[in-house]
Parts: structure tokens; sequence; C-alpha cells
């Protein structure tokens, strides 16, 4: 493997990061990485990402848990070896305690995963927002009519991404092209509103559940993701939290 595009690269770059790429795709990597900007910072942004999630502190249980479940856990052995008396204990007065101890501890970690997964999902949708604006990397198809975009991502992906159309509102659709989020392709549309660039992400939905558009800020950037059962959406802009949920609702009407 001698050159690679960008999606290509960007498929090798969590293997990479891991240190689990093999030599030959490594060094075509690396080649690649010399003289484009943006894969490099997606790499440096995936760096950062580890290295904080190695960093996260260990959580502990709350001190007001800890102090009910001491109150319903007597110590098994006195203090005095003389006084030990062997005895049989009931697991009964305590056995709720511990059950909701463990699904509390539960609770938290799938709780804490999940926003690690959230956090991270956000900095990649930002990456590509941000390598987007660098020259040659906003559009594979270059083109404001929604007939000519849409049939572009034909072949392309498993699944056909809707496109609209929102000239009239202000919001100038100017093409498409292919994105690499959470570990797969995704359809990337651009919009443009004034001097601001949108871009607007695309995927399959899993669960087919309908989500109502949350709003976000990282980094000096605005996020709104919705779902409609079909697909999940993310708009990324440095737009206005205001103007960029309006965008965000027009794309929900009817066509």
């Amino acid at each position: 493997m001698s050159t690679l595009s960008c999606n290509e690269a960007m498929e090798l770059l969590p293997t990479y990061g891991d240190g689990e790429l093999d030599l030959p795709r490594a060094v075509a990597l690396e080649k690649h990485l010399e003289t484009c900007a943006g894969c490099k910072a997606a790499l440096a942004t995936q760096r950062a990402l580890s290295d904080g999630v190695r960093k996260l502190p260990y959580h502990r249980a709350p001190a007001s848990l800890r102090a009910r479940l001491s109150q319903q856990f007597p110590a098994a052995v006195e203090t005095s070896p003389a006084r030990v008396q062997p005895r049989r204990r009931s697991w009964a007065p305590w056995a709720g305690a511990l059950a909701a101890s463990l699904a509390l501890s539960v609770g938290i970690n799938v709780f804490w995963s999940g926003q690690q997964a959230q956090t991270r999902l956000e900095d990649e949708l930002i990456a590509g927002h941000v390598r987007s604006l660098m020259p040659g990397h906003l559009q594979d198809v270059a083109s404001s009519d929604h007939h000519t975009v849409k049939p572009w991502f034909t072949g392309k992906l498993d699944y056909s991404p809707p496109v609209k159309d929102l000239s009239a509102q202000g919001f100038a659709l100017t093409g498409g092209r292919l994105d690499y989020i959470n570990q797969r392709s995704v359809a990337a549309l651009a919009y443009r509103h004034g001097p601001h660039t949108i871009n607007l992400f695309i995927c399959p939905a899993k669960n087919g559940k309908i989500l109502a558009p949350v709003l976000d800020a990282r980094r000096g950037y605005n996020l709104v993701h919705w779902a409609d059962g079909a697909m999940n959406y993310w708009a990324v802009s440095d737009l206005n939290a205001e103007e960029l949920k309006t965008f965000a609702a027009l794309l929900q009407e009817p066509a």
C-alpha cells in the first residue's frame, strides 16, 4: 500500500494509535500524514482523547452510601481474638442493601461510560468539521442541487442520506462528501449561512428511536443532535446556537 486516500487513512488511525497496525500499512499511513494536515489533526485529537481517558480519576461511592452500608454490615470478627465466637449469620437483613449498592455501582459505571462515549463522539464530529474547513476538504461533490448531491452517495455508502435544499430559508446547500465518524464512513453535507459553514453528519439510527434536537457546545463550536427513527443527524458549526437550532428545525419539516 503506497498511497492512501483520506478515507482509508481515517480507517487506519485507531489501529495505528494503539500501535497495532502492521508495518507496511503504518509506513503508508505515516507517508500520508506527512502531507495531509487534516488527517494529522485527527490523529492528534485521537491521541489527546486516549490520554484524557487514561488520566480520568477513579470515582468512589458517595460517603453517604458508604456510611449506610457500614451500618448494614457489622464486623464479622470481634476486635479481640479471645472473644471470637463462631456464629451463624443470616444474609437476609442486608442482602437488599448489597443488591442496591451493586446496582448503584453498575449504574454509575454505565453512566460514566456513556458520558465518555458521547464526549469522544462530539470531539470526532468537531474534528471532522475543522478538517472540512481546510482547503479542498469541504466537499467531494460541489453542488447546490440536491438532485446532484444525493445520487453522488449511491454505491459509496450502505444507506441513502436525505438531502434537503434550504436556500430559500437562508441555508444554502454547497455539496457533500464522505467522512469517517465513530468507526464508520458517514455522509457529510455542507451548508452555508452567511460567512458560516455548517456540517451536517448523517448515519443510520441503530435503535429506531426518535430524538428531539439536543444542543451542546464544545471547544467553541455548537452541535445539535436529533434522530427521526431512521437516521441520526449532527449539525456542527461556529454559527450561534439559536440559528443552528433553526437550521435543525427546518431540516425536520416535511418536504
